[in-house]
């Protein structure tokens, strides 16, 4: 079996790569906001972005960038790609909307929102409920491309799928560990992060890369109208797709569950619970190996500070609204009830949202935890020494969130 190193200021990466970073690292020029403008109009051939409201995010996450995270240059290329292709697909989803504002119109069934820690068993429980066939679950391929790129739908579902493999393939090969850290497969269920990246206002470019003014700014902003594009985005991704209850997740929503509440009305929080000593831990090391594809320069002591002080943050954001909100909005899963007995903790979620549980939706479910093995990419290792933590002084830090849910040790 594969393990994945824990010398995470070494990233391993294939030769060529390195020998790509080392000859163009003076060659590739840092990002320019206007001249990644300038490209997606030019890919796609649309100019309207509709309400520009984004533009600032997009100019202090290109800031903190160029200035802070040290990218390679296979890093500033795979950076500069990204966020043209949001731009893209900003450009496709206004343009599409204009056309086909009927979209708007279209409601929203009861939804299942996952929005417990890091590293609690959210992806397991995601893929147990999308297997059921009236649920839905965003994919790799449509959190890339939200709207149809072709008129002919199994065309345009085709045409999105390998844009999505491709990117699957890009990744494994630049950083095959990853994969044992947290898969990223195209045809499987996805974190709908993937479309709040859209907005250029997310957590996942803090945990990819180290760019800390922009995170200090993201804490302080109104996230209200990325909720309300998030929105959009589903009911767009149901008028031109499948439609069903959306069963959506992602850690980034734990900061945010006042606007989950207020925007999304339809859905029930789940929450996931683990000690947060080994899931802080586990987030860390993911948290480096991603770094670890864009840069040379992996601070474990800079990922340790920033992302301790991130999670307790995030465990105290969603302790706060839990508080004061309808305790009928949410649900508890324990990590080790639902290693313990899934289709347990899955009966027990439909029961509480009152969505039906069918027979073909059980044995869905049944099918899928025995084919979601873990470790099927090899084990990942981690431990608190990797980033200078001790682990009293780290319960210290997050053990008020074990008290407030009687959460074990591991």
């Amino acid at each position: 079996m594969r393990f994945t190193s824990v010398d995470y200021e070494h990233p391993r990466r294939p030769a060529l790569i390195r020998l790509v970073n080392r000859l163009a690292r003076r060659a590739v020029a840092d990002l320019e906001v206007e001249q990644m403008l300038t490209r997606a109009t030019a890919k796609t051939g649309l100019a309207d972005y509709g309400d520009e409201w984004f533009l600032p995010a997009l100019r202090m996450l290109v800031d903190s960038i160029n200035s802070e995270a040290n990218l390679n240059a296979v890093g500033k290329l795979i950076q500069r790609t990204r966020i043209e292709d949001m731009l893209a697909a900003r450009l496709r989803v206004q343009a599409y909307l204009t056309e086909h504002p009927e979209m708007e119109e279209i409601e929203l069934a009861p939804m299942i929102l996952i929005a417990g820690m890091q590293r609690t068993g959210t992806t397991t429980l995601q893929r147990l409920l999308a297997a059921d066939p009236q649920m839905r679950a965003l994919f790799a391929w449509e959190g890339m491309c939200p709207v149809p790129v072709h008129e002919d739908p199994e065309k345009d579902r085709q045409m999105r799928m390998r844009q999505a493999k491709r990117a699957e393939r890009a990744l494994a090969y630049l950083a095959p560990e990853f994969f044992a850290v947290h898969p990223v497969e195209h045809d499987a269920p996805e974190e709908d992060v993937l479309l709040l990246d859209h907005c250029f206002m997310s957590q996942s470019w803090e945990v990819l890369m180290n760019v800390p003014s922009y995170a200090s700014w993201l804490e302080k902003q109104d996230h209200t109208p990325v909720y309300e594009y998030l929105r959009r985005l589903l009911k767009v991704l149901i008028g031109t797709g499948a439609g069903g209850h959306w069963v959506l997740k992602s850690p980034h929503h734990a900061e945010y569950l006042d606007l989950v509440l207020k925007v999304l009305p339809e859905a029930t929080i789940v929450l996931t619970h683990r000690d947060p000593l080994v899931s802080t831990t586990s987030f860390l090391s993911m948290t480096a190996h991603g770094r670890g594809i864009s840069t040379d320069h992996v601070n474990v002591k800079q990922v340790a500070n920033q992302w301790v002080r991130k999670t307790e943050r995030l465990m105290r954001c969603s302790i706060k609204v839990r508080k004061s909100a309808d305790p009928s909005r949410f649900i508890d899963v324990s990590y080790y009830d639902l290693v313990k007995d899934p289709l347990g903790e899955l009966r027990r979620i439909y029961n509480q949202t009152g969505i039906p549980l069918s027979d073909e939706g059980l044995a869905a479910a049944r099918a899928t935890s025995k084919s979601n093995q873990q470790h099927r990419y090899g084990r990942h290792l981690y431990n608190f020494e990797a980033f200078g933590l001790v682990r009293e002084e780290l319960e210290n830090r997050l053990g008020f969130y074990r008290e407030e849910y009687g959460i074990p040790y591991e």
